[in-house]
């Protein structure tokens, strides 16, 4: 009689619980279903007759790269493991998908990209607006009909072939791009790309983007690293009016146009800086950089006469410049001729250029060199407006040398009375 009446209780209390499951309310059930691992969302369909099919309907399918890691670990790289489960979801899924996150393994056997060309067919007639493939395979074409998406908002892509048909026009509601070892293909035969609301965007380590010509008038953020062909591109896209930040790293050729943009703050590297003092005009630029505000040098180094020279070139030409910072310094090697450098910065005319608007100046990972401390002393005798300078010494170096920089700094003349300098511990 009891254990008839446990049977009872346990029934009747996963009757309930079932009652629960099936009448979640509708708004709930996407946003539940779009929290979990794709796998976990599959596995709500034995939950009740009404969850069996609700994972086909989700707006957000995830095969990124923990969803990967599991058939590493399984050992099921195969047309019967990895491509198999994504082909199966993808076929049986219905309605919209708004957001796609895929990553492809370099472990996967692929004869071919047959089956991934299919997911992108059948996104590009669901509504796509943001694709993040991550391909760690061998090198990805991607298909034309990823280019009729045209509700796109989010590009992310790696390791592939970015080569549009020829009568692509344009994503009209792209707003964000990241590009990561990608190709533009050969010529484009100068066919432009209209992104008219893009605005940001991102490309590193990529081939012919000579190709990518591309109109981008409300571009905000443009960050270029490692691209030595895509001067062009640059010195088109500083023209848009919106652009207020800048970081390119590694570009190559000419710089001579590259200071045309109207505002914006800019991110360099030392690279770049040597490029800048080779063009033969290390005194003045062809145009004045009349809206930079925000300057950034990052691995840089004193012990570097060019890399020097071009960032005094910088300094010497960005009449409003209000913020600078010096980050990222690369370590004084052999090649590193500080006496040299040491002479240039006590030379008289080396920047012979008062920094009328310099309010905050900030210096990283100092080593205590000379050629450092002279910089630092540079800017302090020549900014009359300076408020802070923040001083960083490396995390490297010992106490007593932190407490000589210190005491070397707190000793240099101040064109501002106003400037303030602080030390910040870089073991703290």
């Amino acid at each position: 009689m009891d254990n008839h009446h446990k049977r009872r209780r346990f029934v009747t209390s996963n009757a309930d619980d079932d009652d629960i499951i099936s009448n979640f309310p509708e708004d709930l059930i996407n946003p539940i279903l779009e929290r979990l691992p794709v796998k976990e969302a599959v596995r709500t369909s034995v939950l009740s007759k009404r969850w069996r099919y609700r994972w086909t309907t989700m707006r957000k399918l995830g095969f990124h790269y923990p969803f990967s890691q599991q058939f590493l670990k399984t050992g099921a790289f195969s047309h019967n493991g990895f491509i198999r489960v994504i082909s199966q979801i993808m076929t049986h899924h219905q309605g919209p998908i708004f957001t796609f996150f895929l990553h492809i393994p370099k472990q996967i056997f692929l004869d071919s990209f047959q089956e991934v060309d299919q997911w992108m067919l059948i996104l590009s007639r669901n509504n796509l607006r943001v694709l993040d493939f991550r391909n760690s395979n061998r090198i990805y074409q991607i298909p034309s009909s990823v280019f009729s998406c045209l509700e796109l908002r989010v590009l992310i892509l790696v390791n592939c072939i970015f080569k549009p048909p020829l009568e692509f026009q344009g994503f009209p509601n792209l707003e964000e791009i990241y590009l990561l070892y990608v190709n533009f293909g050969g010529n484009s035969g100068g066919t432009v790309i209209n992104l008219p609301q893009l605005k940001k965007l991102s490309l590193q380590s990529c081939g012919n983007v000579n190709n990518f010509n591309i109109k981008a008038e409300k571009l905000q953020n443009l960050r270029v690293i490692g691209c030595p062909d895509a001067n062009a591109m640059v010195l088109q896209l500083l023209h848009s009016e919106h652009l207020n930040a800048v970081y390119i790293c590694h570009l190559s050729k000419s710089t001579k146009d590259i200071f045309q943009a109207k505002r914006f703050s800019f991110t360099i590297d030392g690279y770049f800086l040597k490029i800048l003092a080779a063009e033969k005009f290390p005194n003045s630029l062809p145009h004045v950089v009349q809206c930079l505000q925000e300057l950034e040098f990052t691995s840089f180094s004193f012990g570097d006469l060019n890399q020097l020279q071009g960032a005094l070139c910088m300094l010497r030409n960005s009449p409003n410049l209000k913020g600078l910072r010096v980050t990222h310094m690369l370590m004084m090697g052999q090649e590193a001729n500080l006496q040299l450098t040491s002479n240039y910065l006590e030379s008289p005319d080396c920047l012979d250029q008062t920094l009328l608007m310099l309010q905050t100046v900030e210096v990283t990972s100092l080593e205590g060199s000379r050629p450092e401390l002279l910089f630092v002393k540079l800017l302090l005798d020549c900014s009359p407006h300076l408020e802070n300078m923040i001083i960083q010494p490396k995390s490297t170096i010992d106490a007593e040398k932190r407490h000589n920089i210190a005491k070397d700094v707190l000793m240099f003349p101040r064109a501002s009375p106003k400037a303030k300098v602080v030390f910040l511990d870089p073991q703290l």
